[in-house]
Formats: structure tokens, sequence, C-alpha cells
């Protein structure tokens, strides 16, 4: 039986919670597939298909951040990359499938929640769905199994300190 992750808040850590669990699930000889909406950029964590053959990690977004509002570039590829990890996800061929940053794509209104829903309820009740992304919306945080919110109580950020390569990306 396959349950509902979701990682939000506004707190660090949410895609990298999700990445642990890929770990350990791909060490116990499970398939991983990872879509991150709305990311483009060169991220360290791609490399990690080189080192974990039961890994798929694949990009919907562009090579920036949406700083205020998304462009219909933004949509097309959130939209896209939605009906690629449907594709997935109803294939069967992976055990978990996360949805990176999701909740920050239906937040920016490129993907609606109504969308992602009808994926978690039709999905093949053997795939791990893991979703994450600030702000969850409460329709979906009803129907999920698991919900970690990741509150943040300090940050280096606020003393100047930069992402740092293999910290933050």
């Amino acid at each position: 039986m396959g349950y509902v992750h979701i990682y939000t808040g506004n707190g660090k850590g949410k895609t990298t919670a999700a990445f642990g669990l890929a770990l350990r699930a791909i060490c116990a000889g499970k398939k991983v597939y990872i879509g991150q909406f709305i990311k483009g950029m060169k991220y360290s964590e791609l490399d990690a298909v080189k080192y974990l053959p039961n890994l798929v990690i694949e990009q919907y977004g562009r090579n920036c951040f949406i700083k205020n509002k998304p462009t219909q570039q933004d949509i097309d590829l959130a939209q896209s990359g939605l009906k690629k990890i449907t594709e997935v996800i109803m294939s069967g061929k992976y055990d978990i499938v996360i949805l990176d940053e999701i909740n920050v794509a239906i937040y920016y209104k490129l993907v609606e929640t109504s969308q992602v829903i009808d994926i978690i309820k039709n999905r093949p009740v053997n795939v791990e769905i893991v979703l994450t992304g600030r702000y969850a919306p409460q329709e979906i945080i009803e129907i999920a199994d698991l919900v970690t919110n990741m509150q943040e109580v300090k940050h280096y950020y606020q003393k100047g300190v930069m992402a740092r390569q293999g910290i933050e990306f």
C-alpha cells in the first residue's frame, strides 16, 4: 500500500527530506522518480542519478525563480510536467514518485489543486506519493496520510549567508 506524504512549511528541508526518503527507498531496492516543478536550474542533487541507478529526476521549470507573476511559459512547463508525472505514476513502474515543489506550483496557479487531487485519488494503490513545497493546500492536507510542517525557527540567511553548493543547491 502506498501512502501520500506532504512536506510543507516555511522552514528549510522539504526537498532534502524527500531526497532522504528517496535514498532510503533506493537502498531498499525500490525505484524512485522525482519531478521537480518550478525548478530548472542546476542543483547538486541532479547528479544523484549517476550514482543511483533506480532514480530518475526531471525538471519542469525554467532556469530562474518565479519572482512576481508567472509567465505563460511557467504555466506550460508545469502543465507539461503534470502530464508527464501523471503518466509516470499511472505506469506503476516506480514505487515512489516525488512531486517536488508541487505545492508552490499550485500556489502560483501553474496547476490546479483539483488536478493534483485527481492524480492522488486515481493512482495505483502501491505507489507512494510525496508532495513538497510551501503553501500545501488544505484540501490536499486532508487526503494525505502523513503531513510534516517544516517550521523555521532560525536561519543563517538572516545573517546574510547566501545559498551554498552542496547544502542549499
